[in-house]
């Protein structure tokens, strides 16, 4: 099984280190969560946009994350909306797909190697906390890479419940991703077994 979800390019971002594109996603985040207002959202969402082109990456690698954000953000700004109205709900919702555009940006820019080397040393101080920092980094790299590698899967679904003629159902297309998830997951845990991983092992 594989997780490898980069994309090679002959690209600016592509030639930047693991490490300096973690923490710009980290300040994104920071920043989201600290300018909530409409326009600053919407700024953020449009520059979001031009890295992807900056990336050299085609709309239909995108595609997939694009549904998944869909997916799940649909159903949250109906919700959020109800309760506590519509423009709060767009706030939260561009918020929310800025952080998921982002990350899946890193994951098709960065090899997985690069990114779990880079975050191996910066969990490193933690290390006399007694936290492992192989163990920290192996957690936050399979969790970005996660992110596309779903958005991948829902698209095969639905494509597939769309020929049985179920794309209408969600329990159709939520039932099959969820047992291919813990499925892969139990998949990913006997190759990192197999590889005799040891997080205590120094880096």
């Amino acid at each position: 099984m594989s997780l490898g979800l980069y994309l090679h390019r002959d690209s600016p971002l592509h030639a930047l280190p693991a490490g300096a594109k973690m923490l710009a996603l980290l300040a994104a985040g920071t920043g989201l969560l600290l300018f909530r207002s409409l326009p600053v959202v919407s700024a953020a969402l449009v520059v979001t946009l031009g890295l992807y082109g900056l990336a050299r990456l085609r709309p239909r690698e995108v595609a997939p994350v694009l549904r998944l954000s869909a997916f799940v953000l649909g159903p949250l700004f109906l919700l959020q909306a109800w309760l506590s109205g519509w423009e709060l709900a767009l706030g939260t919702v561009l918020r929310l797909a800025v952080l998921l555009l982002l990350a899946t940006l890193v994951s098709l820019t960065t090899r997985a190697s690069d990114m779990l080397e880079s975050l191996q040393r910066a969990f490193r101080p933690l290390a006399r906390f007694g936290l492992s920092p192989a163990r920290l980094g192996l957690l936050l790299s399979l969790t970005l890479r996660f992110i596309p590698l779903l958005a991948t899967w829902l698209r095969e679904i639905q494509e597939a419940q769309r020929v049985r003629g179920l794309e209408r159902n969600p329990l159709a297309v939520l039932v099959p991703l969820l047992v291919k998830t813990l499925r892969t997951a139990d998949t990913l845990a006997d190759a990192i077994d197999a590889r005799c991983f040891d997080p205590e092992e120094p880096s």
